[in-house]
């Protein structure tokens, strides 16, 4: 038997492999992508509720939170909240006579700025499945005497979550790809622990290469589970 090749064994889980270091960023990545997915999906349905809302001032300061945040490269958002925030929360411990907590953890800093950013797109994608209903099955769902809970979980809910999952596939992709940012928080994703790899052992090609099949392992599983949901979401509106 010969001896493993090189990049196997940078490649292998043994005292000289970077294997597990690379599933566990490759693991980490997606922590984050799905810490921001939830982030934006929840701060992307507040936002379609303020436009919505007949309040013009909340309904304009959603619109622009839209603009600022589509307008604006991630790795701004990314670098404004790690080197702004522990300044930002001294001096809200300062008001309340409070020692500086110091830097809030690199995994919440990166999941904040990528879930904000995620929630500009999410709440246009969800602004327009909520117009893509009709409003004629709102009326008479309300004719018919249903309560908004119920219109919204028989009526509205069903189109709109048909309408969106295929956008809202798109932007999870961008999230995890954009998870890749993370990395000059020095949080040991798969982009930082492939750089400390080729740092290491002064093989970037190969770390490189390594991690880009990774991150398309992941994307393409992503992109087989939201054809799956999509395929179910046919079925929760039913014929068209």
């Amino acid at each position: 038997m010969g001896e493993d090749s090189p990049a196997i064994v940078l490649l292998g889980f043994g005292a000289e492999g970077w294997g597990r270091a690379l599933i566990a960023g490759a693991g980490l990545t997606l922590m984050v992508a799905l810490a921001a997915m939830a982030i934006g999906t929840v701060l992307g349905a507040m936002l379609t509720a303020a436009q919505a809302s007949r309040w013009r001032g909340l309904a304009r300061l959603a619109t622009v939170y839209g603009l600022v945040l589509r307008g604006v490269p991630e790795l701004l958002v990314v670098l404004l909240l790690y080197f702004g925030a522990p300044g930002l929360l001294a001096w809200v411990a300062a008001l309340f006579g409070l020692p500086s907590p110091g830097s809030p953890p690199a995994f919440l800093t990166g999941s904040l700025a990528i879930g904000l950013v995620s929630a500009a797109y999410q709440a246009e994608v969800f602004r327009g499945g909520l117009i893509a209903v009709p409003s004629g099955q709102i009326e008479a769902a309300m004719a018919a005497g249903m309560g908004p809970v119920k219109r919204f979980r028989r009526i509205i809910a069903p189109q709109v979550l048909h309408r969106v999952l295929p956008p809202l596939g798109n932007i999870w992709q961008f999230n995890l790809k954009d998870s890749a940012l993370v990395s000059i928080t020095g949080l040991a994703e798969l982009m930082r622990t492939s750089l400390v790899a080729a740092g290491s052992t002064r093989r970037p090609f190969l770390f490189f290469v390594a991690a880009m099949v990774l991150y398309l392992v992941l994307t393409s599983a992503s992109s087989a589970l939201f054809r799956m949901l999509e395929r179910r979401g046919q079925r929760w509106a039913g014929p068209a």
